[in-house]
């Protein structure tokens, strides 16, 4: 009779175990439903979803291929694959409207593109591509150097579509030429004005003033960009090199002076080490994170306006742009020295670092032989 009572008891804890097991079951799958519902209304609607990223507008498989091609094979940046896709969606979204495949009334920035396919790329003309540069300039009034990034990109996508995939036989932007730019002289800080800066961020009631003073002194005798500043990691530093990650994921090594080992040696010794997300990171920040580079545009900014100059008229750029100059002005290195220290693929590039100023103007046209020389015939005025 125990016996009999005892496996009833169990054969309702196990029925009700099961029941409770089919509930949740249950519910699970509602609730799966109900998420998938919610992304199909929101896709429905256009809103951005869990899978997608806000903003940014739908593309088409070949496309979405190159920019994959771009960043993992080429190494090219985020930043940089951000702006090819901008360029080609914005170029298909033309062709589109040019060719009447949408409404006349809608506007560029709604044309759809996930439609296009190999028949229209193999359609696409160099006349397509002139026109587009000439929509850019009437309609968006786009500088030289925007226009000359878009027939960059068109040129990189289509020639990916023949040399790579082998879609199309006859490249529309072979002879597409880039538009011509003025040729401006770099804005850069003078010695003074560097000095002036460096005094700025030498304020020890500043608590993170040895961390400021070394980025600064990084930025002008190293000429670095603000992306291999950010991504410098402790174990990257070897006594007096410094191996940095620059464009296209290459390395290089920066060879540092004694302003920039002192620099370092006192930053190091009070560099925060407990509490930080990414101890490996050199530069930190104010809340233990790896410095991000928005932060340092801000304290460069600030350092600016302290030192009496224009912060929109300098940025972290503009001091990779004051380092090559000092270097070239005062240390005569050699342009293809200038090359190497910063991380140039071409010395066509580097030559814009080694203009001269008006001062090296002035004394080389003083320094001429027949400088001193005047005429030994005067003449009376006439009475």
């Amino acid at each position: 009779m125990f016996l009999q009572t005892s496996l009833k008891v169990h054969s309702v804890k196990i029925s009700y175990f099961y029941y409770a097991i089919l509930v949740i079951l249950k519910k699970c799958q509602i609730e799966s439903l109900i998420c998938i519902l919610n992304y199909e209304n929101l896709r429905k609607k256009g809103a951005p979803t869990m899978f997608e990223e806000k903003n940014e507008p739908t593309t088409f498989p070949l496309l979405d291929d190159f920019l994959n091609y771009m960043q993992s094979i080429k190494g090219r940046a985020e930043s940089t694959v951000k702006e090819y896709r901008y360029d080609l969606v914005l170029f298909f979204r033309f062709l589109r409207l040019r060719r009447g495949l949408v409404p006349k009334l809608t506007k560029i920035n709604e044309v759809e593109i996930h439609m296009i396919n190999e028949e229209f790329l193999q359609s696409v003309t160099l006349s397509d591509c002139y026109a587009f540069l000439g929509y850019l300039t009437r309609e968006r009034q786009a500088s030289a150097a925007n226009r000359a990034r878009k027939v960059s990109s068109m040129r990189g996508f289509f020639h990916y579509l023949k040399s790579k995939v082998n879609l199309i036989e006859n490249d529309p932007t072979a002879d597409l030429e880039s538009p011509s730019q003025p040729k401006r002289l770099p804005r850069y800080l003078t010695l003074e004005e560097s000095r002036a800066l460096l005094e700025a961020a030498d304020n020890k009631e500043n608590q993170f003033s040895e961390r400021d003073y070394c980025i600064l002194t990084l930025f002008l005798n190293c000429g670095m960009r603000l992306s291999e500043l950010c991504g410098i990691d402790l174990q990257d530093i070897h006594g007096d090199t410094l191996r940095v990650v620059g464009k296209g994921n290459k390395e290089r090594t920066v060879y540092l002076n004694g302003a920039c080992i002192r620099a370092l040696d006192d930053y190091l010794a009070v560099r925060p080490k407990r509490n930080l997300t990414d101890k490996n990171a050199l530069f930190i920040s104010r809340q233990g994170n790896r410095i991000a580079p928005s932060t340092v545009q801000r304290m460069i900014k600030k350092y600016l306006y302290q030192s009496g100059l224009d912060p929109k008229r300098y940025s972290t750029h503009k001091l990779r742009h004051t380092a090559a100059t000092l270097m070239h002005k005062y240390g005569q290195v050699d342009i293809r020295l200038l090359q190497q220290i910063l991380g140039h693929e071409s010395v066509a590039t580097t030559e814009i670092y080694t203009h001269v100023d008006s001062d090296s103007l002035h004394d080389a046209v003083d320094s001429n032989p027949l400088a001193s020389l005047r005429s030994t015939t005067t003449r009376e005025d006439d009475e």
